[in-house]
């Protein structure tokens, strides 16, 4: 529960509240007295709803956008909603299915196996989809390979602990002597076993031993074109579906803000940044003002940690405006967490 999150609320004020979240999220419109009496068997009339409703204004969890009967939840309200009416409930049928299809048919390197993640979020919520990648002080090298293509050209390998497999193809303005090659690949083994961001070059050999210096010249090439990869250099960003906080265009006050969202969505570094400050241990929803960043003040993010060999290692959520169906999006962003966090630890 939000340390912010007030006292409970009666049984009564509580439904009332519950329900004119659920209706305000199917309907974007106002929920006035008539439709709770109509759709709920509360057992009172309509005018203890409408002095229920009145009281929960005042509280600060509903507020009447205009002069019309109407209410819709604030922030507070969709606060305690949150808390106390979201079990933890499992996709519908046919999601569930779509993700174990996917995972199960999938056979990506890693960054493609993120950047289609957060698209598959993107779609089963229908809200914009992020995926932080492996972080680099939590993924190690598992083995580091160089192999001959021709005369001048290797392919240089490199296996993590996240399941990645990064490749990249080194071009040498002169034949290489296979031997060389060899002990190049003997001087990377020193390698294996480090952290990610610790990569470096090999220990420079005796300038006195020329079979030496030769191999780790080839050795200092490979390593550095492995290290302009996303992957190793730690917290790619991918994000799934952009496009769909611009159809929530009714959902936020002005298409300024969308189009603020927009960029901050292309700013990779604040968003890693963001997201990390706002990550708790487990699943974690921030709404509306509880988010720092200006421009998220109208919009919710529900995020989860996903792991690799039981530590955590990136993060999956989504960012959408505050009237979110929040016990759906929470369901999908753990299944997709814990669907990669199986996939990656394999």
């Amino acid at each position: 529960m939000s340390p912010e999150t007030p006292a409970p609320l009666d049984e009564r004020k509580a439904s009332i509240l519950r329900a004119i979240v659920e209706e305000y999220v199917a309907s974007a419109q106002p929920v006035g007295s008539s439709t709770i009496v109509h759709t709920r068997d509360l057992g009172v009339s309509a005018a203890t709803v409408r002095n229920d409703m009145g009281a929960l204004e005042r509280d600060g969890f509903l507020v009447q956008p205009h002069t019309s009967a109407g209410r819709i939840p604030t922030d507070q309200g969709y606060r305690y909603f949150v808390d106390h009416h979201l079990s933890a409930s499992a996709l519908p049928d046919v999601q569930r299915r779509a993700v174990a299809d996917f995972f199960a048919s999938s056979v990506r390197v890693i960054d493609d196996l993120l950047h289609e993640s957060s698209h598959l979020l993107a779609r089963l919520t229908s809200h914009a989809a992020v995926v932080v990648g492996p972080q680099a002080s939590v993924t190690t090298i598992k083995a580091l390979q160089i192999v001959t293509l021709d005369a001048r050209t290797v392919l240089a390998v490199a296996v993590l602990s996240n399941g990645a497999v990064e490749r990249e193809v080194v071009v040498f303005d002169a034949d290489l002597d296979e031997q060389d090659v060899e002990r190049a690949l003997a001087q990377l083994q020193s390698l294996v076993g480090i952290d990610v961001a610790r990569l470096d070059s090999p220990v420079a050999p005796d300038p006195s031993d020329t079979a030496a210096v030769a191999a780790h010249s080839i050795a200092v090439r490979a390593v550095d074109a492995l290290r302009t990869k996303s992957t190793l250099q730690g917290e790619p960003l991918f994000v799934g579906g952009a496009s769909h906080l611009a159809a929530d265009g009714e959902s936020f006050t002005s298409p300024v803000l969308v189009s603020r969202l927009l960029e901050l969505l292309e700013q990779q570094t604040v968003m890693v940044a963001l997201v990390r400050e706002l990550l708790g241990p487990g699943l974690t929803i921030t709404i509306g003002h509880e988010n720092r960043q200006d421009d998220l003040k109208e919009c919710s993010l529900v995020l989860a940690p996903y792991l690799v060999e039981g530590t955590a290692a990136g993060t999956i959520g989504v960012l959408g405006p505050t009237r979110m169906d929040y016990r759906h999006a929470q369901a999908a962003v753990r299944a997709i967490a814990a669907q990669l966090s199986r996939q990656l630890s394999h």
